[in-house]
């Protein structure tokens, strides 16, 4: 953009000169002192000329030189003088001005307060959200300028607290007062600093402001609380949709095999290596579609931690029903066989699984709160799990036999449920979904051997809590967990809040063995 607005005043010059600046002014950008410098562009920009932009873009692209003591701009073999706008030949000993990082936010917010004045109402939008960040006092003007002539109210309100923010500053108490009230209606963290010094008397000696900005403060953190507090629920949503894939396979194996398997966790890493490995053959055989390796990776991540789990399910578990300690032991100790395993074909560090751009930035609700978009799809895509799930168990044969066996196990046997079939495939069924949990988690957190480890006694702590094969339970269980869970830690830290959360937990289970949801029928017993 910066280059085409060059470009187009250079081929403009080829037939008419341009209206021109004040000489004077245009000087002084090559000054040696970056104080003159920057009074020149706030200068410059109050005039709200159309020509100052081509010369402030040229100055921040390092297009502006000074020649004897003329400033021209030089593009390619097109020379003209700022001032006058005249073609001129390219001189041959001219020298860029100079532009520091202090210069720079000066043309940024010049050349952002100019496009107030544009006609295309998204042009202005975008200049005024540029402005917020504290733009210089020398800006007032061209501000109340541009907000006397804006319509747009959400605009005006944007313009409005740029212009308090550029006479926070002024000599006049009265002119500071009516800023600090106007910004007092923000949100923001950055206003809030800005006001912080206002509410000391070495930083603010008029009393009427000070009191102000004191009460300013306060509103604007009663206003960031609530947004940490949104925050912090739609941490613990996110983090309750990966308990609850977690814990969904959990509540079906143990509740049909009573079988309390260690290595569940690792069956989240079995997902989450899976979606590591489909975004490897994405890049290496199909790079123009990588972004879609995430869709690729759930079957594959579903089956591979399935046939994982049915691997563990025939070779080992079947022989130890009944006897809880060794099945224990046993699952600890595949476990580790999975973890070292990681580490022999992926190596012991974590490896990165990248967010498409599909999933990459997020919604802002509030200056202090944004919604990641690749957690709000997880969400998503747990409630559609969950969904599936639910269909599976309550509206197909399968899950008919498993609620079944779940209920009384001699009884289905009894009646032609073929139990020991349905043992495998509850536990492919419980180690897929956990392999889908697997595929969420890599898009949030660190992929690697060791990653499952610190789910498995949270997922143990949801089918508990919600009742042994209870989906219900599992929901409740899971999202309470995690929302309480990421509220404690805001307000005790982490350590705090899980030992707080575990002794809620076994308080709980002390009042209410049988966890929110209890299994119904005779021989529940």
């Amino acid at each position: 953009m910066k280059k085409l607005l060059i470009s187009l005043w250079l081929l403009a010059n080829g037939i008419t000169a341009l209206a021109a600046p004040d000489p004077a002014l245009v000087r002084q950008l090559a000054d040696d002192d970056n104080s003159t410098k920057v009074e020149a562009i706030q200068g410059l920009a109050r005039s709200a000329d159309p020509e100052v932009a081509a010369i402030l873009t040229a100055m921040a692209d390092g297009n502006l030189y000074l020649a004897g003591d003329t400033v021209v701009i030089i593009e390619g073999d097109k020379a003209i003088e700022a001032a006058t706008g005249k073609s001129i030949p390219v001189p041959p000993n001219a020298d860029g001005v100079t532009v520091n990082n202090r210069l720079r936010g000066e043309l940024a917010n010049a050349l952002a307060a100019l496009q107030l004045f544009d006609a295309d109402r998204s042009v202005r939008l975008a200049a005024a959200t540029k402005l917020q960040n504290g733009p210089d006092a020398g800006m007032a003007p061209l501000l109340a300028k541009a907000l006397e002539a804006e319509k747009d109210e959400a605009i005006r309100a944007m313009l409005t607290l740029a212009h308090a923010q550029a006479t926070l500053r002024d000599d006049n108490p009265d002119v500071r007062l009516a800023a600090v009230q106007a910004l007092s209606s923000s949100s923001s963290p950055a206003i809030k600093s800005l006001l912080l010094p206002l509410t000391d008397k070495a930083g603010e000696p008029e009393d009427k402001v000070r009191y102000a900005a004191v009460d300013a403060v306060r509103s604007i953190e009663r206003r960031l609380s609530i947004g940490d507090t949104l925050g912090s629920i739609f941490s613990g949503l996110s983090l309750g949709s990966i308990l609850l894939l977690a814990a969904l396979g959990l509540a079906i194996t143990y509740g049909v095999m009573g079988v309390i398997n260690m290595a569940h966790g690792e069956l989240l890493m079995v997902g989450a290596y899976a979606a590591y490995g489909m975004q490897s053959l994405f890049r290496a055989y199909a790079p123009a579609y990588v972004d879609w390796y995430l869709p690729a990776a759930i079957p594959v991540a579903f089956f591979a931690a399935a046939l994982v789990g049915v691997l563990m399910e025939r070779t080992v578990i079947r022989w130890l029903y009944g006897r809880t300690l060794e099945t224990l032991l046993a699952t600890w100790g595949i476990s580790l066989v999975l973890i070292q395993s990681a580490r022999v074909l992926f190596g012991a560090q974590n490896v990165e699984v990248a967010n498409p751009t599909w999933m990459s930035g997020g919604i802002a609700l509030l200056p202090n709160l944004t919604l990641p978009w690749n957690r709000i799809i997880i969400i998503g895509f747990a409630l559609f799990v969950l969904f599936l799930v639910w269909v599976l168990m309550n509206k197909t044969r399968l899950g008919m036999f498993v609620r079944a066996v779940t209920q009384n196990r001699p009884m289905a046997s009894c009646v032609g449920v073929p139990t020991s079939r349905i043992d495998t495939l509850a536990f492919a069924l419980g180690a897929g979904i956990a392999g889908l949990g697997g595929v969420a988690l890599s898009q949030i957190s660190n992929v690697g051997p060791d990653m499952g480890q610190g789910y498995i006694v949270d997922s143990f702590m949801v089918v508990v809590v919600g009742g042994v094969g209870q989906l219900a339970g599992a929901v409740w269980a899971a999202l309470g967990l995690g929302i309480f869970s990421k509220l404690l830690e805001g307000w005790t830290g982490a350590v705090i809040a899980k030992i707080a959360i575990l002794v809620a937990i076994i308080i709980f289970i002390q009042k209410r063995p049988q966890g929110i949801f209890a299994l119904k029928g005779r021989f529940v017993e």
